[in-house]
């Protein structure tokens, strides 16, 4: 249990240039697991070690790293700031129990900053916040944090005040030392010791100890007594204090520095073994039975069964599928079988990896907090839960994002046609956001992701790793479908053909349901109207009709069906007549309860030159995009607006050529809508004829 207590599990996470990939160069580097500074723009980022991320100077994928740092071992995992990979985000933060927030002191809290923020919360991840990029012109260390407590309602206080910015960035203050540390030439604080605070900034740095103390008095009854009795808190019960309310999600710890220059990067490490919680600090995950639904406690001790969760599955071209898993009790050895509870398959460990970005380290066992990939799993994927075969568990999965483009390929030549099916396949079994579907009426291979960056890299990966060419169609949005009135609906599916018949028979309710909550299933029968052996395939009947809607043959969303009555033939009822029957009930009732397409909107922000704002607002009106804000930040304009995906094809290059190149924008799905009359003339003509 002592090495448990000495483990840190981050992610770094932040909006895309914010600097995390920088960041985990630099830790790496100080950490002694690299021997030289990797660099993003260069293509020397050993996180980012995909070709496609070493060209582009993005991060695509997360990748996750070891390190050691004093006497604590750090599990990292440096992840993507692309809207179109917020997956990686999601399910990184699933098995984390920290998290680096790194904030751009120029940019503040940006619109993909907002996104990972909430996904951090909703998974209950203690947060330490870094505004990187103090050098740069227009950095503004206090207005970063007046962004983080108005967009975020952070409880985000300084545990360090820069001295000085922009070029004058030359060192910081510590609040909690109460001292003031210089960088020299290479951006070190290590090889300095603490200096008084300079008089000219002793007021400040009074100000923010006190407002240190204050914040955390607000969260923790012991320190506010204390507060209260103007008690002296000496620096080591601060860190305690800190600690504790940041473990709780209580308080956000906020540094500073310019990881490019090596500057305040080993405080931040420092801080990520002080304040983050080790895997005993965190509450654990919600688990339950996997028969009876019963809840389960999970503790985070070696000795006990074996409960871990695979939250992510890489196509290695040497080893073959490496899942990657994190253990939240008991151990694995290598050569050993567990038990996987969502697909209910016995599973052989054919070895256990250490993964260091691409590279791969074999270990003979691992346990309780740790983070490793597995090597010869075939039936498990995404979501999966793994545990001892004599104690049966599982955890809650993941929600994924639906897709919300799509797109037809094909192969160049016939010869690529089984390679590009396996290509498509391995890819899809990694990334849940990406769907492959065929199109019987077209005859299309249809490829579906979360934008057009997300394809873009399925189609180079597929070129490389799979070395098949092929041939795309324009680009196509996801639409849904939806009802708009509340209406009964009856569902029969009898035949009779001789001998034993097919006799199913449902009495459905359809309303409109929450947005973002999909297809809801409701069962009301009481008193046996149908046995219990039926609800499971009446349920997935609904769902299969639903993948196909009455308007244009998009899927339906956001209705919930209630299941109120029916009756049951004791010799010819069938899980498949009754799935028979609740689908062509279902389908008829969407017929009846005024069906509508609906489009997903994005969110959009675009940050541009003042010079251009009239004509970038010009090009947003023209593309049906609706103003929801234009503030004002320096020079520059931050127009932020919600637009409609259907519009926005096309529109990096657009952009660009209005600007001269020095505009940007960022986009993130937001909502569904109904799709206005008129437009659905144009697009899908067949519908009102």
């Amino acid at each position: 249990m002592e090495d448990i207590k000495n483990l840190r599990n981050i992610g770094i996470i932040a909006h895309i240039d914010a600097g995390k990939t920088t960041c985990t160069e630099r830790i790496l580097f100080y950490t002694g697991k690299t021997y030289k500074l990797g660099e993003v723009h260069d293509g020397t980022a050993v996180m980012d070690w995909m070709a496609q991320e070493q060209e582009r100077g993005i991060t695509i994928t997360s990748a996750v790293t070891t390190c050691n740092w004093k006497d604590k071992k750090i599990n990292i995992i440096d992840t993507p700031g692309h809207v179109d990979f917020t997956i990686e985000v999601e399910r990184s933060l699933k098995v984390l129990d920290g998290a680096l927030v790194v904030f751009c002191a120029v940019g503040g809290v940006q619109p993909q900053t907002e996104t990972v923020w909430r996904q951090a919360d909703h998974y209950e991840v203690p947060k330490i916040a870094f505004v990187n990029k103090m050098d740069r012109v227009g950095a503004d260390f206090f207005k970063t944090l007046i962004d983080m407590h108005k967009k975020l309602g952070a409880n985000a206080t300084p545990i360090q005040i820069p001295i000085g910015s922009e070029d004058k960035f030359i060192g910081v203050i510590d609040l909690v030392e109460f001292k003031a540390y210089f960088f020299d030439e290479d951006g070190d604080l290590g090889k300095f010791l603490p200096k008084e605070i300079p008089a000219d900034m002793l007021e400040v740095a009074t100000h923010w100890r006190h407002n240190l103390v204050e914040k955390i008095a607000d969260v923790d009854p012991e320190v506010e007594d204390l507060y209260l009795h103007d008690a002296k808190i000496e620096a080591e019960d601060l860190k305690r204090y800190i600690r504790r309310v940041t473990c709780k999600n209580l308080f956000v710890p906020v540094f500073c520095g310019a990881a490019l220059k090596n500057k305040g990067v080993k405080p931040a490490l420092d801080a990520v073994c002080e304040y983050l919680p080790s895997p005993l600090d965190v509450k654990p995950p919600k688990a339950r039975h996997p028969e009876t639904e019963q809840e389960i406690d999970i503790t985070p001790d070696p000795k006990k069964p074996l409960c871990a969760y695979a939250y992510k599955i890489m196509t290695d071209p040497f080893v073959g599928t490496i899942t990657f898993t994190r253990i939240y009790s008991g151990s694995m050895k290598s050569g050993t079988y567990v038990h996987n509870t969502t697909s209910d398959k016995k599973e052989r460990l054919a070895q256990i990896l250490r993964m260091h970005a691409d590279q791969k380290e074999i270990i003979s066992d691992a346990e309780a907090g740790m983070i490793v990939g597995l090597v010869g799993l075939k039936h498990t994927t995404t979501g999966h839960t793994l545990c001892d075969p004599a104690h049966p568990v599982a955890l809650d999965r993941i929600k994924y994002p639906e897709p919300v483009i799509s797109m037809s390929i094909e192969p160049e030549t016939r010869a690529d046609q089984d390679k590009m099916g396996m290509g498509l396949r391995k890819l899809e079994s990694e990334d849940p956001t990406f769907k492959v579907k065929y199109d019987n009426e077209t005859g299309e291979n249809i490829i579906s992701g979360m934008g057009e960056l997300h394809l873009e890299i399925i189609l180079d990966r597929l070129k490389r790793e799979f070395n098949v060419k092929s041939k795309v169609g324009s680009p196509q949005v996801a639409y849904r479908e939806t009802i708009t009135q509340s209406v009964s609906s009856t569902g029969k599916f009898i035949q009779q053909s001789g001998g034993r018949g097919q006799y199913g028979h449902v009495e459905l309710r359809l309303e409109p349901g929450e947005k973002g909550l999909g297809i809801v299933f409701e069962n009301e029968i009481k008193g046996g109207a149908i046995p219990r052996e039926y609800f499971k395939p009446i349920e997935a009947g609904i769902r299969q009709a639903a993948a196909t809607g009455v308007v244009a043959g998009f899927p339906v969303t956001d209705v919930k069906i209630t299941l109120y009555d029916g009756s049951f033939h004791e010799v010819d009822s069938s899980e498949l007549a009754f799935s028979n029957a609740s689908s062509i009930g279902f389908k008829q009732g969407v017929q009846k309860a005024k069906p509508i397409l609906l489009e997903p909107i994005m969110k959009l922000e675009v940050t541009t030159p003042d010079d251009y704002l009239g004509d970038v607002i010009g090009d947003m009106n023209s593309r049906r995009i609706k103003i929801e804000s234009i503030d004002q930040k320096g020079t520059t304009k931050i127009v932020v607006g919600a637009a409609p995906l259907a519009q926005m094809f096309g529109y990096a290059t657009a952009l660009r050529s209005l600007t001269q190149g020095r505009a940007t924008y960022t986009m993130e799905p937001s909502y569904y809508k109904e799709v206005p009359r008129d437009i659905i003339q144009k697009v899908f003509p067949d519908i009102y004829q």
